[in-house]
């Protein structure tokens, strides 16, 4: 860019710590962006909708009963061991831990876990990969255990991953626990998901920086701050409604109609 503005003749000398400089204090910055998606699912906001009331504790209109549990389910899926080449030196006065770059793959696994919102309880297991079988047994791990063996209803809400996609996964689950209700999220809307809070919390936490010797002992840390979390957490404090949605919906999709609009082409002289 500095070579380009001389060479237009914008000005005969300057440095590229200055044009970072104004770039810097502008109000357009050209090297940030943010990606986007535009909801692709013709029944985003009814999917989206029984979600949210479930969070409320309602479905199909009518209060849940408190015989009634939402739990949301999901995997965290390549968790690498990651043993740094020397070990990591925890942190000191006015020092933060010294973490060595480099390090050597010892595996990865996968992390399934089920979240009851309104409890809260965390229910999780270590797998060596994801798929339908570990899937199923993270479900059947949930739905063995009170109160959800003995409930009258219990609502799962997942994504569309293809461990529990479509209506073969409702099939197969609710064939083998009747009194399991399989809610899909609708496509791109995992951000409703409150499995992925907790996610979240278990990669800052503890997976960042990733210090493990074998997959063994990642494993145990994964289940052991599954435990610690469980005792301290509290519901999480959920406000995005279906009014939220309804307005979130109406900009994107004026958003997308502006998008959509051909440019129009200057006038002749």
């Amino acid at each position: 860019m500095r070579r380009l503005v001389v060479e237009r003749g914008i000005v005969e000398a300057i440095s590229g710590t200055t044009i970072w400089r104004w770039l810097n204090e502008d109000a357009i910055r050209p090297w940030r962006y943010r990606s986007w998606i535009f909801p692709r699912d013709p029944l985003f906001a009814q999917k989206a909708g029984v979600v949210l009331d479930l969070y409320a504790r309602v479905f199909d209109g009518e209060p849940l009963s408190p015989h009634e549990y939402v739990l949301c389910a999901d995997e965290k899926t390549s968790i690498q061991a990651r043993e740094r080449i020397h070990p990591s030196i925890p942190a000191g006065p006015e020092r933060p831990a010294l973490i060595e770059h480099e390090y050597a793959r010892r595996g990865a696994l996968a992390y399934l876990a089920a979240l009851d919102v309104h409890q809260p309880r965390l229910i999780g297991r270590c797998e060596q990969r994801s798929g339908i079988e570990p899937f199923d047994r993270l479900v059947d791990q949930v739905m063995f255990q009170a109160p959800y063996c003995c409930a009258e209803r219990v609502f799962l809400i997942v994504d569309n991953g293809s461990s529990h996609r479509g209506a073969k996964s409702i099939e197969r689950l609710e064939r083998r626990w009747p009194n399991l209700c399989l809610i899909h999220l609708p496509i791109h809307a995992s951000w409703l998901n409150q499995i992925e809070i907790y996610f979240s919390i278990l990669q800052r936490k503890l997976l960042q920086p990733n210090d493990f010797a074998d997959l063994a002992s990642l494993e145990q840390a994964i289940l052991d701050f599954e435990r610690y979390y469980a005792q301290i957490a509290e519901p999480f404090e959920w406000r995005f409604t279906r009014a939220d949605l309804d307005r979130l919906l109406t900009r994107i999709a004026i958003e997308q109609s502006v998008r959509t609009q051909p440019t129009p082409l200057p006038l002749a002289a």
